[in-house]
């Protein structure tokens, strides 16, 4: 067969193998497909490393980390926004609570004791900063396996430096992230946060409330930050939720406290 001119042909979208045309698999119509390699991709990757359970923790990417917090302690001095140094300041406690919190966990949970190739009660977060990255900090720092979740925004997040390489993921859909968050989590800690993270709570909540999730427990850590943020007993009055809703979370202060609670509630521990 004369393959001299065949070059139009073999240069066409049409002509190359469905995997490698971006440009098809980017389609409308090949939306579904795309969620099944987000789900799948994630799945196996972490089935490969024997990860059966998660601990999660939600918190704002703001809080910052005892290195940031003395860069705007300098640059207030230098004559930069004080009042924006000084908000972010009285923040920087909940990053350590955060990273003493994936610490715990990762020693006391199993992530280092994998028993028959399981892991259980691996931390992980949506990989970004703050107090996601002081929660997979935390468990880096004592040698375990931390997971990030991470998420293409239209203002690029990166990957914080403490997720485990083989366990940073990216997704595009938040719905395919949210899954993967929630399907092999144990137990939900969420530190103060914003927008993103009171989505993430409430969802949890939700799913707790309606049966739609097995019984996992769920601790608020940040006392302050979440009885002035949210007046729940406010709702019970006004017959929104039942008091019964409200044994849904535990609110506590500190990393100790918070591991605690979430045992008191029944977070399963391997044998």
């Amino acid at each position: 067969m004369d393959h001299e001119n065949t070059s139009r042909q073999l240069a066409s979208h049409a002509y190359r193998l469905p995997v490698e045309d971006q440009e098809f698999l980017l389609r409308d119509e090949l939306r579904g497909v795309r969620f099944a390699l987000e789900y799948s991709k994630a799945e196996l990757l972490l089935r490969d490393w024997g990860i059966r359970s998660t601990v999660i923790v939600f918190g704002s990417a703001r809080v910052p980390s005892p290195e940031q917090a003395e860069a705007l302690r300098n640059n207030a001095r230098n004559g930069g926004d004080k009042q924006d140094a000084e908000r972010r300041l009285t923040l920087a406690p909940y990053y350590e609570e955060a990273r003493k919190f994936g610490r715990i966990v990762s020693l006391q949970g199993g992530a280092l004791n994998p028993k028959s190739g399981i892991r259980d009660n691996v931390i992980a977060t949506g990989g970004g900063p703050g107090i996601m990255e002081a929660a997979n900090r935390g468990a880096s720092e004592v040698g375990a396996p931390t997971i990030g979740y991470n998420i293409s925004l239209p203002h690029e997040q990166y990957p914080n430096p403490y997720t485990t390489p083989d366990l940073t993921f990216r997704f595009h859909y938040f719905a395919m992230r949210k899954m993967h968050l929630a399907m092999r989590s144990n137990a939900l800690a969420v530190f103060p946060g914003g927008f993103g993270t009171l989505d993430e709570l409430f969802e949890v909540l939700t799913l707790r409330q309606t049966g739609k999730s097995s019984a996992k427990p769920v601790v608020l850590v940040g006392k302050d930050y979440w009885n002035g943020l949210v007046n729940f007993k406010w709702m019970v009055d006004h017959a929104m939720i039942d008091q019964d809703d409200l044994k849904l979370f535990a609110i506590c202060d500190s990393a100790e406290e918070a591991w605690a609670a979430l045992l008191d509630r029944g977070l399963t521990l391997p044998d």
